[in-house]
């Protein structure tokens, strides 16, 4: 695991982000969660959505897995394939009447755009700190604020050039969106974060979502530190090197007291 732990250090130390970056693992055998894991059922009593096992990696430094019998929310079970939607009529009907639609055909496109994965019902998904993972990750997640997604964004695209593409509806945000997505497409995402990401996972208004491929993360870190070097870097180096304009009531002399002010407030 020491490369994934050294990858997270260096995403510290280039972008800083507030929580713990979280690697996300997808396992087909319940054999393969750390003994460490904490299961939302067993061990917390309660049914969770995913973006809480996220949370809670990234918040307390827990590696949290989640199977079927873990699962609360019932778009997050149908895209991990736990709980596929039987009765599509019955979901659209349960989308127009809470206005999350228009009309049906509204609700249809908006179930028909969600990714889903194809592990099966005995699918698990671990959530563990990346500085300390106890898995290896298939995706990482960072939760940021926008300059330092800039600066992910940067590093990202170094060694391609090309944009980052990604799909926005407010819905299954930072879970399919963001990880699904990027294991599906093996491609970053940038992930506008769900109101159930906001409710139920605690994401703060200031913050947005990144969906990382583990197989580019080590890229995205080059990119990084070649763009730090040149100066482009987190915190934001704003320019100084000015005189700035004062519009003053009074003269400088009777605010400050006397002294040599001839340079204040003078452009150069």
């Amino acid at each position: 695991m020491e490369h994934w732990h050294r990858m997270g250090g260096e995403v510290r130390k280039f972008v800083n982000p507030a929580t713990f970056p979280v690697a996300v693992r997808f396992l087909t055998e319940a054999s393969g969660i750390p003994p460490s894991a904490r299961r939302p059922l067993r061990d917390m009593k309660v049914r969770m959505a995913p973006c809480q096992g996220a949370a809670m990696a990234r918040r307390y430094g827990w590696t949290v897995a989640f199977g079927k019998e873990d699962a609360g929310c019932a778009i997050a079970a149908n895209t991990h394939g736990w709980e596929r939607i039987a009765d599509e009529e019955g979901a659209i009907r349960f989308m127009t009447h809470m206005n999350y639609a228009s009309d049906a055909n509204a609700a249809r496109e908006a179930l028909a755009a969600f990714r889903g994965l194809e592990f099966g019902e005995d699918l698990v998904v671990v959530y563990s700190p990346l500085e300390w993972t106890r898995v290896e990750p298939h995706v990482i997640l960072f939760y940021v604020n926008p300059a330092q997604l800039m600066r992910l964004i940067h590093g990202g695209t170094y060694h391609s050039g090309k944009p980052i593409e990604s799909n926005f509806s407010g819905r299954a945000a930072s879970c399919t969106e963001g990880v699904i997505g990027a294991y599906l497409d093996q491609a970053l995402k940038v992930v506008v974060p769900g109101n159930g990401d906001r409710v139920w996972g605690g994401c703060q208004d200031h913050e947005m979502v990144m969906a990382v491929p583990a197989a580019g993360l080590a890229k995205l870190v080059e990119g990084l530190e070649k763009t730090h070097a040149q100066g482009i870097r987190y915190p934001i180096p704003t320019y100084m090197r000015y005189s700035p304009e004062v519009a003053l009531s009074l003269p400088l002399s009777d605010i400050f007291g006397p002294g040599d002010l001839s340079g204040i407030g003078k452009k150069k």
